[in-house]
């Protein structure tokens, strides 16, 4: 995906989880993301938006440690959406202002900043989106496209880095085939380190979906329920337990 589509997901997924955020209490749970709250997860994705921002705004070469730095105070219930709002809004301005050659701090391997915050934003607010949505029990599906460059971002991106150690454990493989772009993903997996290539092949699980639901299911938004599993689905149980991706910012 270039640039402009990724700030045209980015769009799309804000307005998304905005219309879903409109018509559920704040203090639901989120079932996707049970320690939440839709008041929380609205909260956080606001922070996360306005700290993405001033990274590339005030061309940041380090990482800002403390969101409320830029952030400011969070709101009560009743001007959430529409804090929600201007953040969303302003990250959208910023990255689409932004000098393409603008050099600030990233996390993850990308062509440029500019293109790696548009695309982890994106993703970003498109798995928030989903999660916003959780409560309802109709999750929006991502356009095939859009959940296919997610998988490629977390299996390259952030599973993609060196592992802390060696991996010592019995190495397991999970073939993904996403049934409506064709794309196919050969992962293997030992003592929490993952290894992954674009191609088919023997594997010990086996699943097949659209590229939405094995979007879904590798960042733990599903399970493998209701997708076609060949061989042994305790690969899911381990990966849903094992294979997860903590990130936060003190506030």
């Amino acid at each position: 995906m270039e640039f402009g589509e990724h700030i045209a997901a980015l769009r799309h997924q804000g307005e998304l989880l905005v219309a879903a955020a409109a018509t559920t209490d704040p203090r639901t749970r989120i079932p996707t993301c049970p320690e939440w709250t839709m008041g929380d997860l609205v909260r956080h994705i606001g922070d996360v938006h306005r700290w993405a921002a001033a990274h590339v705004a005030e061309r940041r070469t380090e990482p800002i440690r403390r969101v409320e730095e830029i952030a400011g105070p969070l709101p009560e219930d009743a001007g959430l959406l529409a804090w929600f709002h201007e953040g969303h809004a302003r990250l959208i301005d910023v990255l689409q202002a932004a000098d393409p050659d603008v050099r600030c701090w990233t996390f993850l391997p990308a062509p440029s900043p500019l293109a790696f915050w548009a695309r982890r934003q994106a993703h970003e607010t498109g798995m928030h989106r989903a999660d916003a949505e959780s409560p309802s029990g109709r999750i929006t599906p991502f356009e095939p496209t859009l959940a296919a460059d997610g998988i490629e971002e977390m299996l390259f991106g952030f599973l993609g880095r060196p592992p802390d150690g060696e991996g010592g454990g019995p190495r397991r493989t999970l073939q993904l085939h996403a049934t409506d772009t064709g794309g196919a993903w050969l992962v293997g997996i030992a003592d929490g380190a993952v290894q992954a290539e674009r191609t088919r092949g023997d594997a010990d699980c086996a699943v097949s979906g659209s590229a939405s639901d094995l979007h879904l299911l590798l960042w733990n938004r599903r399970t493998g329920d209701g997708l076609d599993v060949e061989g042994d689905p305790s690969l899911l149980a381990s990966w849903r337990e094992h294979v997860q991706i903590h990130w936060s910012r003190a506030r």
